[in-house]
């Protein structure tokens, strides 16, 4: 048995002035309290205890470390409430990842709103198009695009992140907007290199329909803004989420190419260190982000 436990039996013996009470408290024999409190006293070489038939008084010495144990005992109480607190209430630091591109359109506004909601709580954003290590980097829940690998992380599927083709329409008048996907082919593309790695873009029609089109890059980049901006400068056809574009959609800077065709769509997941024993602020916060990505979510992010 740890001294913390011997500590707090006799803390109890004290208190309750009995062996056997003390014994009850902790679901044990009276044998084994009178055994912890004689282990203590034979470690320290002093008697703490008088016991007669009428229960047990403290010695000057053991009143003397009856205070001393009763605070170690207090003070341990209040570092496993302390924690527990923690566990039950969204409040302390939660650090949050995600890709480059959805924490500055997508993440931030809501990591706002949900601050709103939480004023004890504080949160560390980090954005990263590269692969992070939740454990190394310290990382409490990050939302993640794709297929998940199997792994021991925790994760909840959030929505979908769907894609389309835009250009301007500037570029469009100089090359023919394309009326079918084969057309494709005859067109500069601007590649988002982190998902669509390869010169063959799979489009799906309106009835569902799959045609696997070989597209030339004229620039091909692992930065979304980078796509982005090559289509507003009449460079080609570009492959974004619908998140990124849209702001420009809106202001005419490009415009759906192929409408009513789509590419794939991506998973989105929240994903944390472990499935098991998760803080109350990575629930709360998965809660907040459940139910905001259902159809044509990105409609509803600030402009």
């Amino acid at each position: 048995m740890d001294r913390l436990q011997a500590m707090e039996m006799f803390v109890r013996v004290v208190e309750t002035g009995s062996f056997s009470k003390a014994a009850s408290e902790f679901a044990t024999t009276q044998p084994t309290v009178t055994k912890q409190v004689a282990a203590i006293e034979a470690r320290l070489k002093v008697r703490l205890l008088n016991r007669n038939t009428r229960g047990v008084s403290l010695t000057e010495a053991g009143a003397l470390y009856y205070e001393k144990c009763k605070g170690i005992v207090r003070a341990a109480e209040e570092a496993d409430s302390v924690v527990q607190l923690k566990q039950t209430q969204a409040q302390g630091l939660l650090r949050v990842g995600s890709s480059v591109a959805f924490g500055r359109r997508v993440l931030v506004p809501l990591a706002l709103e949900f601050m709103q909601q939480h004023p004890q709580l504080q949160v560390d954003l980090s954005f990263e198009d590269r692969y992070t290590d939740l454990v190394a980097q310290g990382i409490d829940v990050a939302v993640r695009m794709g297929k998940l690998a199997d792994s021991s992380l925790g994760a909840r599927y959030l929505g979908t992140n769907p894609w389309l083709m835009v250009a301007s329409p500037r570029y469009l008048k100089k090359a023919g907007a394309p009326k079918r996907p084969a057309d494709l082919s005859a067109h500069e593309t601007l590649i988002y290199s982190s998902v669509q790695g390869s010169d063959v873009w799979r489009v799906v029609s309106p009835r569902g329909e799959a045609s696997t089109v070989p597209v030339t890059a004229r620039l091909r980049s692992n930065n979304l803004s980078a796509v982005l901006a090559a289509a507003r400068s009449h460079l080609g056809i570009a492959a974004l989420p619908w998140y990124v574009a849209s702001d420009s959609l809106a202001a005419g800077a490009v415009v759906e190419v192929l409408k009513g065709h789509s590419l794939p769509e991506q998973e989105i997941h929240a994903v944390y260190p472990s499935p098991k024993l998760v803080p109350q602020k990575v629930q709360a916060f998965i809660a907040f982000l459940q139910g905001r990505f259902g159809a044509k979510w990105w409609e509803a992010l600030p402009r």
